[in-house]
């Protein structure tokens, strides 16, 4: 009966090392994405890669093998393993798909249903900003903004919220479009100073009488600003208090969509 038993479980550990050494076709596919990820930090050879992904030389071998095979590795002499042609073409053509105001719509309906407010989405244009998208408020009030049209950037906490990586020639550029005194100049510059180091954006109805807005830029893959958000109401609903409580809810929504259009929380930031 003992042996019978010792038998029994001799044969459960057998088909238990025998399943770990070959891994379901999910643990497969994990596998070969943690490969990717490993190499993607630069050459490695296979020695250490198997080391990094705690799994053996053959087991390694054969997941490299079949990524080189359908060209999302390439193996180089003396380098080691390094990203292959495949997914320069996938990062193509994902990089076609993330269409902005597809990614950005449902989290700045969200946005706009949890505050009330209008929420607008925008690029730049040129020296203006271009709105693409807008989640009218609850709020009885109207704001004066269209998609399509295309609205100043000195003067809109949208537009600022796309310059906030310029160097400060460019700031006075856009400054000067607007014709204003430049006795005005030190005062806007210092805000844009702020806004810069806060990665924020605040109109103060100097766009549209009493109209004031909190804005924060959307980020892509590289780090670059590609296009901005920004949140709008009727001053008497925007007080200064209410406006630095909206600030970090704003640059969340813009986060999620950064994400989205491919951007990391560690990743690069252009200036």
């Amino acid at each position: 009966m003992t042996s019978v038993t010792a038998l029994g479980n001799g044969a459960h550990e057998e088909a238990e090392a025998q399943q770990k050494a070959t891994p379901s076709g999910s643990q497969t596919l994990l596998r070969g994405l943690d490969v990717l990820e490993a190499v993607a930090e630069g050459p490695i050879s296979l020695a250490k890669l198997a080391q990094r992904l705690d799994l053996t030389r053959s087991t390694t071998h054969r997941l490299a093998a079949a990524l080189v095979e359908r060209d999302f590795l390439v193996l180089t002499p003396r380098e080691g393993y390094q990203l292959g042609p495949k997914l320069l073409e996938l990062g193509y053509l994902a990089q076609r798909q993330m269409d902005i105001p597809r990614v950005a719509r449902p989290h700045i309906e969200d946005l706009a249903a949890a505050t009330e407010d209008t929420v607008h989405l925008g690029i730049l244009d040129g020296d203006h900003a271009l709105y693409l998208d807008k989640i009218p408020g609850r709020r009885r009030i109207e704001i004066g903004s269209r998609v399509g049209e295309r609205h100043p950037i000195a003067s809109t906490g949208l537009g600022k919220a796309l310059i906030l990586d310029e160097t400060e020639a460019r700031w006075r550029h856009f400054f000067a479009d607007r014709d204003w005194a430049m006795d005005d100049w030190p005062v806007w510059l210092k805000r844009m100073q702020a806004y810069a180091a806060g990665g924020y954006a605040f109109d103060l109805e100097e766009n549209e009488d009493r109209i004031r807005c909190v804005a924060a830029p959307i980020r892509g893959a590289n780090g670059k600003i590609i296009a901005a958000i920004s949140l709008s109401s009727a001053a008497q609903y925007m007080s200064d208090a209410r406006m630095q409580e909206l600030v970090e809810t704003v640059k969340e929504t813009a986060r999620q969509i950064s994400r989205g259009m491919g951007w990391s929380e560690g990743g690069p930031r252009r200036r």
